[in-house]
């Protein structure tokens, strides 16, 4: 029986209170917090099991943070506010002694780029702390990293390629719409392309890789390379990676709305001045884009998420898939939710699980390929994101 606070109130936020509320044995009491109080006031009310306490939160604002933590004492936060606001989340828990968990890194406002860097400089002040900092336990990063832990501990004896590979072959109707929230995904999709191998990392120009990828259940789709988060705690992790690469899909007409918007200066981040106020066009283009949390009612389709592995087992060559794929109108029925924040917060519900029951343990600012997956792999088929595996496929893209 454990209280636990969650900070963020958007789609991804929402599926976390629903999976928590599901599971009240282990959530005895939720908080939501976020910046608006009638989007954690929606939320809750449609949580018909429980009571759902909500908050109004600053999350930038440390002294706010501690105020709130200390007043309702969880016994973890799960943070799933903007990638901005990491560390001042952290600093509130270190502050008030409690347990830690977020599904994306860190990023600075000004500066397109994300980097765990910021967060694992951490790791010593939690540690000293007796405190656990679990980070990226999302589906990408999270889930795909666990499946690489657990590809190694039950199939391979070292790891050498990686590829992990997003499709979302959902149509939600929308002429232009992000899964997530659109200030991330932009920046996050416009900067740089990279990938490792041979033992350095490889720069490439924003979406000029490509390739079309044969998914399971949807068939081929145009899949671009990109940088994400969880190549670089995997790279620092499995030691033996020769490659790791990430590809994620995009529809010829996001990318052709993505590029006029670029070229007309609505992805900056650099403020402008409009009407005497200072604006971020990105932000702007934010608010006038669908909320994703709105997308559910009307989706269709999947999105299909996996691991291509190649690596070596008693000597021999072997490859290895592991996937899982995400019905958007299922979702929508389950918790009128779309399936991109579903495969996102269905996992950081689990592994705030393990912390809690101690599957997962120890002290300190740790990815979550480093713990022990068997437990995680063993629980997440029967809370919504069932996995399957496929040894030597005969298809194999790379």
């Amino acid at each position: 029986m454990s209280k636990v606070l969650i900070i963020g109130a958007g789609g991804v936020g929402s599926v976390v209170v629903h999976k928590c509320a599901q599971v009240p044995e282990i959530f005895s009491e939720i908080m939501l917090a976020s910046r608006t109080l009638s989007k954690c006031e929606q939320i809750a009310n449609q949580i018909t099991n429980m009571k759902v306490k909500t908050a109004q939160i600053d999350a930038e604002n440390i002294p706010e943070l501690i105020n709130l933590i200390n007043s309702y004492r969880p016994d973890i936060v799960i943070n799933v506010a903007l990638p901005y606001q990491d560390l001042t989340i952290m600093e509130a828990c270190l502050a008030t002694k409690v347990n830690y968990l977020d599904t994306a890194n860190y990023e600075p406002k000004d500066v397109a780029k994300f980097e765990y860097k910021w967060q694992w400089d951490y790791h010593n002040k939690f540690r000293e702390a007796g405190l656990l900092a679990v980070l990226g336990c999302g589906f990408d990063p999270g889930q795909t990293n666990i499946y690489t832990a657990y590809a190694l501990k039950n199939h391979f004896d070292e790891i050498n390629y990686l590829d992990i590979v997003d499709c979302n072959a959902g149509d939600h109707g929308k002429a232009f719409a992000t899964n997530f929230n659109p200030e991330i995904n932009i920046r996050e999709i416009t900067q740089k392309g990279k990938y490792f191998e041979n033992g350095q990392w490889h720069e490439i120009e924003a979406l000029s890789e490509h390739k079309p990828i044969n998914y399971p259940e949807v068939g081929p789709k145009e899949s671009y390379l990109l940088f994400h988060e969880e190549l670089e705690s995997l790279v620092k992790n499995i030691p033996t990676l020769k490659r790791a690469r990430f590809w994620m899909t995009f529809g010829q007409s996001y990318i052709t709305h993505l590029n006029i918007l670029q070229n007309v200066g609505m992805t900056s981040i650099k403020p402008i001045i409009y009407e005497g106020k200072e604006i971020i066009p990105l932000q702007f283009l934010k608010a006038v884009l669908p909320d994703p949390g709105s997308l559910g009612e009307n989706y269709t389709g999947t999105t299909s998420i996996g691991c291509y592995i190649r690596g070596k087992k008693d000597g021999k060559e072997k490859t290895y898939y592991i996937y899982n794929n995400c019905d958007h109108a299922e979702v929508y029925k389950e918790i009128k939710a779309q399936a991109v924040s579903y495969t996102t917060g269905v996992p950081a519900m689990l592994g705030a699980m393990m912390v809690l029951t101690g599957k997962w343990n120890g002290t300190g600012v740790i990815n979550v390929e480093q713990f022990d997956p068997n437990p995680f792999m063993e629980k997440i088929g029967q809370y919504g994101l069932p996995w399957k595996e496929i040894v030597n496929p005969e298809y194999f893209p790379f």
